[in-house]
């Protein structure tokens, strides 16, 4: 990739991994507008690598909480609340990681990366955003997780490996309709996307290393620029989602799905 690809194509991971229009649909969608070839699975990963990073750091103090859950568990430390969150955030990841590995196996991830799929799902998914949104109650926080809860936003996860989708946005849909407050929605959402994200950069990670060379340098290049633009953005959407609904977002996304059907 070139330079301006790169940062472009950085940005747009940045931006688009935690506002609820999906990031793999635009990554998808960048090397078509910019006239060049598809930067790959293997770069769209280190990419999320890069959103990982911007969690940790935002969320500092909920992501310490759910590792002192995870050492409470195997006996080190005493943080009850913390472990039971931990366990409930392990439980919600289990449904992506085995759809991730079933797509993983049988090579199929690369056969979604299709147009007409990433707007069908900017459309479907956006309207269900909307409809959540606009009924869901709001009084839950993040603190009160239950087993169903994770279990029903984890299966959420899952639908977000199919591009066009939006973890973010599925899981805060999912989130909502269970009467998740916005922002804690949006916590939620992310906290709960550090172990499958990380799964997948502990997957991908070997295979860029191996290859090696520019795809090991352009890896590296997005990433970091990836992390900026992500801090950015989750500091504008926490802030946005205190004073105003997720309407803008819902017609975005029906918007482009239809533009997206009408050119291609």
């Amino acid at each position: 990739m070139s330079f301006l690809q790169m940062l472009i194509t950085a940005i747009v991971q940045g931006v688009t991994e935690f506002l609820p229009i999906s990031s793999s649909g635009h990554l998808i969608l960048t090397p078509l507008f910019m006239g060049e070839e598809d930067q790959g699975p293997l770069i769209d990963a280190a990419l999320h690598v890069g959103t990982l990073l911007a969690i940790i750091v935002y969320f500092f103090k909920d992501a310490w909480g759910l590792a002192r859950g995870g050492f409470a568990t195997v006996g080190i430390g005493s943080a009850p609340e913390q472990r039971r969150l931990f366990w409930w955030v392990a439980i919600g990841t289990v449904p992506v990681v085995a759809f991730g590995a079933f797509l993983y196996t049988y090579d199929i991830m690369q056969n979604l990366r299709l147009t007409d799929l990433v707007a069908v799902n900017l459309i479907g998914y956006g309207i269900l955003l909307g409809v959540a949104d606009r009924f869901g109650r709001q009084e839950k926080a993040y603190e009160d997780m239950t087993l169903r809860d994770a279990i029903i936003v984890g299966l959420a996860q899952a639908l977000a490996l199919i591009p066009g989708t939006s973890r973010s946005g599925v899981t805060m849909t999912a989130a909502r309709f269970l009467g998740y407050e916005r922002v804690e929605a949006a916590r939620f959402s992310f906290l709960l996307s550090i172990p499958a994200v990380a799964g997948a950069g502990v997957l991908v990670i070997p295979q860029i290393m191996e290859v090696g060379g520019e795809l090991m340098a352009e890896a590296l290049i997005t990433g970091a620029m990836t992390f900026v633009a992500a801090l950015g953005t989750m500091h504008f959407l926490m802030r946005f989602l205190r004073k105003a609904s997720m309407m803008l977002f819902v017609v975005y996304r029906v918007a482009l799905g239809i533009l997206l059907l009408a050119v291609f």
